[in-house]
């Protein structure tokens, strides 16, 4: 098989899924979101959402749309961006004085250590970037953006994906925890 062969895919789209099915990734995902958001408000502060990251919009469809991948299981939501947030702060840290190389450095070490820890989570590419191109605000937290916005952060959203996602008798999560 060529090269361009490859590309022509012989998979099927997967079918459509249900209006219920639907409306209760709707409910997770404004509920997880809200919930990050509300927290940050009421407690950090006012003016801005710092600790609603843009990652957490990609973990949202993962985890209240797409609840049976293996991606979105709670080992890979928390561990893929505990690990990315980490590794984020450590290559703006190390390389930030080049941004270029920082940020291609942050997101496919990332990658690859999710891939050597079994946490592949691929919003955790984007929360190691965020660690990288930020700007000030987040570069001020330093390793406190592994654990806020982070850790606090996935860990909301998570405790709202187990609650939401095993309300209906059609769903049930997660799939596995280890």
């Amino acid at each position: 098989m060529t090269f361009l062969q490859k590309m022509r895919g012989n998979g099927q789209s997967p079918p459509r899924v249900s209006l219920a099915e639907v409306c209760w990734s709707w409910i997770g995902s404004f509920c997880g979101i809200a919930a990050v958001a509300l927290l940050h408000y009421k407690l950090v502060d006012q003016n801005g959402l710092l600790m609603l990251i843009g990652s957490f919009g990609a973990s949202a469809v993962l985890i209240y749309g797409a609840i049976r991948s293996p991606l979105a299981q709670p080992r890979n939501l928390l561990g893929g961006h505990i690990l990315s947030a980490f590794i984020g702060v450590t290559a703006f840290q190390w390389f930030g004085g080049h941004p270029w190389l920082a940020a291609a450095i942050a997101v496919s070490t990332s990658i690859a250590l999710m891939h050597l820890t079994s946490t592949l989570h691929p919003p955790g590419g984007a929360t190691a970037l965020i660690a990288v191109i930020g700007g000030e605000s987040v570069h001020k937290l330093g390793y406190l953006y592994v654990v806020m916005p982070t850790a606090l952060g996935a860990g909301v959203m998570l405790l709202v994906a187990l609650i939401v996602n095993n309300i209906p008798k059609t769903r049930k999560y997660p799939e596995f925890w280890l």
